[in-house]
């Protein structure tokens, strides 16, 4: 039995996050382990799934739990990069810092990294990664981003966990669509001049409905998405159709799944929209989507910045009318995408034979 103490951004308000640990958590099935959680809010995690958590800011709970654990292990997301703050850099380098300093496995998967531009982030990186017993990242990029600290380590390419999510059950929740109209969600998040964002997505959604589209805003980050949705359609002077306070990745799949397409700035939006078969179109404000979007090979990610609305409409327009060749694609990507998810698990069977798949 191994004892794996998870470390991510998780049960912080960010629906991605929570989706990468579920997806560990679903691939992990009938092993042999026992696993706790680092969370952002332990008391809701518990109460949402039931798993065992400590709070992710309180480290003498940290250093307590490593008293018990095997192995250290950082199933994904985005959390070695300093495009926002050098301090995400620091504080996992310092949880691997520690962790070895026990005598434990440290194990990264899925991970997604960079952009690495500061002296001190590339440094505690490179030394987080170079402590590793095992890496894995869900990109090419992201593989790259690490060799260029000079890491040694191996290094394999795999998939998001969130892959891993099984489709939802049937719902008995109907479409957006009002008659014959098509409903298409959209993700977004606050990037750069927050004006420059609200009136980009306004008139897409404006576009959108004068083309006999519904335009449904979707929340993945409770903190971040939900007051620039709230702007978005009160500068389009009425009430916008959104999802919103949903509390699982789950309810999210089960929603889209009654969608024609998601437009993405979030990551994940597009990887859950992959999930349960629905065609993303991912709009760029970070190297992680562009990187996906080419994982995918639907469309080539434009850049947020300098988009003008009338482009993105005609981009996306392009994008719909393409619906059966995009449809073709991603079913075959998306089992690929799945089967590479799955290599992680066996990464950590191969550290660790006692949590093997039974």
């Amino acid at each position: 039995m191994a004892n794996l103490l998870l470390a991510g951004y998780f049960g912080a308000g960010n629906l991605g996050d929570d989706a990468i640990l579920l997806g560990f958590i679903q691939g992990l099935g009938n092993t042999a382990h026992g696993v706790t959680v680092m969370s952002g809010n332990p008391d809701e995690m518990s109460r949402l799934y039931g798993f065992k958590t400590i709070d992710r800011r309180d480290m003498s709970a940290f250093r307590l739990a490593l008293e018990t654990a095997d192995a250290l292990v950082f199933p994904g997301g985005s959390i070695f990069q300093d495009s926002t703050s050098v301090k995400s850099v620091a504080y996992y380098g310092q949880l691997v810092k520690l962790a070895k300093s026990k005598g434990l496995k440290v194990i990264f998967l899925g991970q997604g990294v960079g952009p690495l531009t500061s002296f001190l982030g590339k440094r505690w990186a490179a030394s987080a990664f170079s402590m590793a017993d095992a890496i894995a990242v869900r990109d090419p990029a992201s593989k790259a981003a690490i060799q260029d600290l000079g890491v040694k380590n191996p290094i394999r390419v795999t998939a998001d966990l969130a892959f891993l999510l099984p489709s939802p059950a049937e719902s008995d929740a109907v479409g957006f669509g009002v008659g014959t109209m098509k409903s298409v969600g959209i993700s977004v998040r606050p990037h750069g001049k927050k004006d420059e964002i609200r009136s980009l997505f306004g008139e897409f959604a404006r576009l959108l409905f004068n083309a006999q589209i519904m335009p449904v805003f979707i929340e993945m980050d409770r903190q971040h998405d939900g007051p620039l949705i709230l702007d978005i359609s009160k500068s389009q002077g009425g009430k916008i159709p959104d999802m919103r306070k949903m509390q699982t990745p789950m309810h999210v799949q089960q929603r889209m799944s009654r969608l024609d397409a998601v437009v993405a700035m979030r990551l994940h939006a597009g990887i859950l929209a992959t999930t349960v078969g629905v065609p993303p179109f991912m709009v760029s404000y970070d190297p992680k989507v562009a990187a996906f979007a080419k994982l995918l090979d639907l469309q080539t990610a434009p850049n947020v910045t300098g988009l003008t609305p009338q482009r993105l409409f005609e981009s996306f327009s392009q994008f719909m009318k393409d619906r059966e060749r995009n449809d073709k694609i991603l079913s075959r990507k998306r089992e690929e995408l799945v089967k590479l998810a799955w290599a992680n698990m066996d990464i950590l069977a191969d550290i660790l034979p006692n949590a093997a798949r039974i």
